[in-house]
């Protein structure tokens, strides 16, 4: 039996779906952008690849206070040290990707390591997303309080009259690359002695048994003070407040030389555009803010913000820049 509606009818059957399925659609939309806007509603996991009391922990813990201040949910700070960075930055890759796993990556984990090692378990660039540059660590050049060296230009030219006679001390890979960078800019070869930190690098280096290194002025300072190390150069572009008597590695004799060690937030590959602009929004504020300024400082440091696209395109210059002299210094590559 046909069934047939009057015209008039017809067409508020038609509306009505019409309407129906606009609702949908909007439905559709609305949801996620709800669960966004609600972002975060559990607590946040902020892995560190390094130890506690490391400068990247540090620095991750006070990021940490400042979001869950922000976002009024505990923004916690897990450390996944070991295997050169590995650990932590893997187990931040493989998190799902809806902001409740971050990262504060540093020079180490999301540039040097793709140039030293040909299998990495974690793609710094592709398995990640940039969220915001946090700070900058000038590094600075040392040789034991007893060294014959008390300038620069003095220890360059002793290791141009006896090229590898001298050597340095290296308290990771990424210093390793820091100082092949210093030594490419000066024309100066000399032979590597690799150490498992800093401090010990260090400790060897104010006993004389190596001839110079190059650390963050963090790590420096006490032995500085202490009249165990001599303080050659600083690899920041301006002199530091901590150090004002010491020259940069550019009033040196190289003009433009800047080497730092960098820290940055990072959360895995694909999390939503508008948490990730939160997140960014939410560090730069409280690192640009007095307190935020203070606290870097303390550290030795300087507040190196900006927006997601600049870290990027940071990173990835970085790592062009290490693989050009790791390929030239000749360092090995596992």
């Amino acid at each position: 039996m046909d069934f047939h509606l009057p015209h008039w009818r017809r067409w508020r059957l038609m509306a009505a779906c019409v309407a129906l399925g606009a609702l949908a659609a909007a439905s559709a939309w609305i949801q996620p952008a709800l669960a966004q806007a609600a972002y975060p509603n559990r607590p946040v996991k902020i892995v560190v690849s390094l130890p506690p009391s490391s400068g990247t922990d540090t620095t991750a813990r006070f990021v940490a206070q400042a979001l869950s201040a922000k976002f009024h949910q505990p923004f916690v700070v897990e450390n996944r040290p070991g295997a050169n960075g590995f650990i932590g930055a893997r187990a931040a890759a493989e998190a799902a990707p809806d902001g409740y796993t971050l990262f504060v990556g540093s020079n180490s984990t999301m540039v040097t390591n793709v140039a030293l090692f040909r299998n990495l378990p974690y793609d710094p660039v592709k398995d990640f997303a940039p969220v915001e540059r946090i700070a900058r660590f000038a590094l600075v050049v040392v040789v034991p309080a007893a060294s014959p060296f008390r300038t620069l230009a003095e220890l360059v030219d002793a290791a141009r009259k006896a090229p590898r006679k001298l050597n340095y001390a290296a308290g990771s890979p990424g210093y390793q690359v820091f100082i092949e960078l210093l030594n490419e800019r000066f024309g100066i070869h000399a032979a590597p002695i690799a150490y498992k930190g800093t401090a010990p690098a260090m400790t060897d280096v104010a006993a004389g048994q190596v001839d110079y290194s190059m650390a963050e002025i963090s790590a420096v300072t006490p032995l500085i003070r202490a009249g165990r190390l001599r303080a050659l150069a600083v690899t920041d572009t301006h002199r530091l407040k901590e150090l004002p008597e010491i020259p940069t590695v550019a009033e040196s004799g190289a003009p433009g030389f800047d080497v730092s060690a960098w820290t940055g937030l990072f959360a895995p590959a694909n999390v939503p555009a508008p948490i990730i602009r939160s997140l960014s929004d939410a560090v730069r504020a409280a690192l640009q803010a007095p307190a935020g300024v203070k606290f870097v400082e303390g550290l030795g440091g300087t507040v190196y913000t900006g927006s997601t696209g600049r870290l990027r395109d940071f990173q990835l210059a970085e790592i062009q820049r290490t693989r050009d002299i790791v390929k030239t210094a000749g360092i090995p590559v596992e």
